[in-house]
């Protein structure tokens, strides 16, 4: 927006002011839709926790023009219901959305704001934002307000300028506002010619960055060895203010690449020229198995899903970029007879975790679960679509200085009891659950942390994106460096600074004791509606299993897929009637490494589906999916909101715990099955 602040960007006098509520009532909606004019006190309570799987849901990513704007909230979920049909909201001339907490949580499709944006809306109010979401409204010229005395001004018929709108934001999230976007912000202050760094600046240093003689966090120490000094940004920030810092790594996958170049050459031409492209990474890992995704197929979405993979491709070979492309069945297969495992695929931000990401440095990528490398000792962190374009042609990156929050673990975990089971514990917790850990940094620490192994740390840092934060972080330890001499060949000694001192200050401390944690699972629509399985009062049959995901598609979490079903197989089990059970590996080491302990033969022995490295079902891409409302899954996967997975009810759990349910035929933990197992054996000698 080039508007002036004392311009009003709201003349209630030259086109009708229009609100709509997203109440709670689905009712509400409809009547507002209608046609019908409502208060807030009206509307009744606001609907909490909006996703972007919601306002965009993901079959409908293939599309990144204007045609996004006749999808928006179409995923909507109000009391079961979807009130918002496709062009509802286009066609209804709102030009204000207004709803309550954790607006925007989830993913870092950018794809949601556009959507919002190209269906007319122009300003969202929200009691609270989750960070990337509020970031891409930023980039592409949407307003966002937590302000509810603007709205109320708004109701009354009064206009309001910029300054208003920018009032609450920080000087560097003001200035990208005023200078009409990122991309425009970038090219007037990131290129070396207007004072930025050259080309091939070398960011790492041995010198202590100056942090004025305060105590640091790691993350912190991370940041400064990293800042790009710009306008708007302080020499030594402090929380909330903005920075841009160098990035080691950029990744970006398919669903982003074709709209990150569209904007590109929209702002700068044809002839862009990326920033140290060697350091970029583009991954194929959500069309594996778009033929079989139920969404896509329904939708007629393949050839469009194509388009945007070939779109990719284009992209990178133009550019000369390092890129993993997808490995399908026919090309696994030919893989084997071979006997090659040089084709490298999987999940992007676990590949990147297996293959680059290292201690100390900042990683990004066009996902929420970037915060999977931060396992490593990493800042790892997601972006939005126009945040990794203007990161192409600068190296640089955006964010405000968060708070941040200590966890600290304690004792050792039981048996059967995994870090799935710690988070799914975080989210159920009211200090989460209320929405305060939004927009923070968790660091991982104390005695427990050294009882967990890199690929349990990754699920940790993974999931923060659960809990709404920038990101989680894990200081490198001994566990690190057998980490990166196992998976790389890495010989890597931990540096004197890569840890927090002694007094950084926290915002908030969260003690944890791992021994007293049980398995755990989380209702369907939202991955904090968590409750320990034994506390579960009423039998939950179910139709599919699935394990797999960034979260649980690694190595030790098919360690714990085979035991619990080499069990089933010598106790004579077989999987009931009727439920499916797919497992789909996050890497192909992964992969690898099962074949090579012959996991592969337990699993084609109890009837499992083996799927290639891919997001799949967890993205509603692929098998694993449900087709049907009444269908219920138990999923290894990081979050189950409204359609995540397909129109069915979706129930989170830990990789033992989704096996041992396969088996069972209804959600139960390894230790309960087993116990049931034992007590049917003594009743069958008992009868004889």
């Amino acid at each position: 927006m080039n508007s002036s602040p004392r311009m009003s960007l709201f003349d209630a006098h030259a086109r009708p002011l229009k609100v709509l509520y997203l109440s709670q009532d689905p009712a509400m909606i409809r009547r507002q839709l209608a046609g019908e004019s409502l208060t807030r006190a009206q509307a009744g309570a606001l609907r909490d926790d909006v996703s972007t799987d919601e306002i965009t849901p993901v079959h409908i990513l293939s599309h990144y023009d204007h045609r996004l704007g006749d999808f928006a909230h179409t995923g909507l979920r109000c009391q079961d219901e979807r009130p918002i049909a496709q062009q509802a909201l286009r066609q209804s001339g709102y030009r204000i959305l207004v709803a309550g907490r954790r607006y925007g949580k989830g993913s870092s499709r950018e794809h949601s704001p556009t959507a919002e944006k190209l269906a007319g809306i122009e300003v969202v109010f929200a009691e609270s934002f989750e960070r990337i979401y509020r970031q891409n409204a930023d980039n592409i010229g949407l307003f966002t307000s937590t302000d509810f005395n603007l709205l109320a001004r708004l109701e009354r018929g009064e206009g309001l300028t910029l300054a208003d709108l920018l009032k609450e934001r920080e000087g560097l999230a003001a200035g990208v506002l005023q200078a009409g976007g990122l991309l425009r912000w970038g090219q007037q202050h990131l290129r070396p010619d207007k004072g930025g760094p050259a080309q091939h600046t070398d960011f790492s240093s041995d010198s202590e960055p100056d942090a004025g003689g305060r105590p640091q966090h790691l993350f912190e120490k991370i940041l400064q060895r990293h800042r790009w000094p710009t306008p708007h940004t302080p020499e030594r920030p402090h929380v909330g203010d903005g920075l841009f810092v160098h990035t080691d790594w950029r990744f970006i996958h398919e669903y982003y690449t074709g709209m990150a170049d569209t904007l590109l050459t929209q702002a700068l031409g044809p002839q862009i020229t990326l920033h140290r492209p060697e350091q970029i990474v583009v991954f194929e890992d959500h069309t594996s198995y778009v033929e079989e995704s139920p969404a896509h197929v329904r939708g007629g979405l393949v050839p469009q899903m194509h388009a945007m993979r070939q779109a990719q491709r284009d992209f990178a070979q133009r550019h000369g970029l390092r890129m993993h492309r997808t490995l399908t069945e026919a090309e696994a297969k030919a893989e084997a007879l071979r006997e090659s495992t040089a084709h490298a695929a999987g999940i992007s931000h676990a590949m990147v975790a297996e293959h680059f990401a290292m201690p100390g440095q900042v990683v990004v990528g066009t996902d929420s679960h970037t915060p999977h490398s931060g396992a490593l000792g990493c800042v790892a962190f997601g972006v939005g679509t126009t945040d990794m374009a203007n990161a192409f042609v600068t190296g640089a990156v955006r964010l405000a200085i968060p708070e941040c929050v200590r966890v600290t673990l304690k004792g050792a975990l039981h048996p059967g009891v995994t870090a799935k089971d710690l988070m799914l514990h975080l989210l159920a917790t009211p200090w989460i659950r209320a929405g305060h850990g939004v927009g923070k940094v968790f660091e991982f620490a104390g005695e427990g942390i050294a009882h967990l192994r890199t690929d349990e740390r990754a699920t940790l840092t993974n999931m923060c994106a659960e809990l709404g934060g920038l990101t989680g972080i894990v200081a490198p330890d001994p566990e690190t460096c057998r980490f990166l001499k196992e998976r790389r060949g890495i010989d890597f000694e931990i540096e004197a600074w890569m840890h927090s001192d002694a007094d950084a200050p926290f915002v908030h401390t969260i003690e944890v004791d791992l021994s007293r944690l049980s398995p755990m699972v989380a209702r369907p629509g939202d991955p904090g509606l968590g409750l320990a399985l034994s506390d579960l009062q009423e039998r939950v049959p179910i139709d599919m299993a699935y394990g797999g995901s960034c979260t649980a598609g690694k190595r030790e979490d098919f360690d714990h897929y085979h035991e619990v079903l080499a069990w089933g197989l010598k106790q004579g089990l077989t999987l009931p009637a009727g439920v499916q059970v797919f497992l789909q590996y996050g890497t192909t080491a992964v992969r690898d490494y099962c074949a090579a302990r012959g996991y592969d033969t337990t699993f084609a022995a109890m009837g499992v589906r083996i799927l290639q490295p891919s997001c799949g079902a967890c993205a509603n891409c692929g098998p694993g999916s449900s087709t049907e409302a009444k269908q219920v899954t138990v999923s290894a996967i990081n979050r189950n909101f409204p359609g995540r997975s397909g129109p069915g009810q979706v129930w989170l759990a830990s990789p033992p715990t989704v096996m041992a349910s396969a088996l069972a035929g209804e959600l139960i933990s390894f230790e309960a099955l087993q116990q049931r197992s034992t007590l049917a054996v003594l009743r069958d000698k008992t009868h004889r």
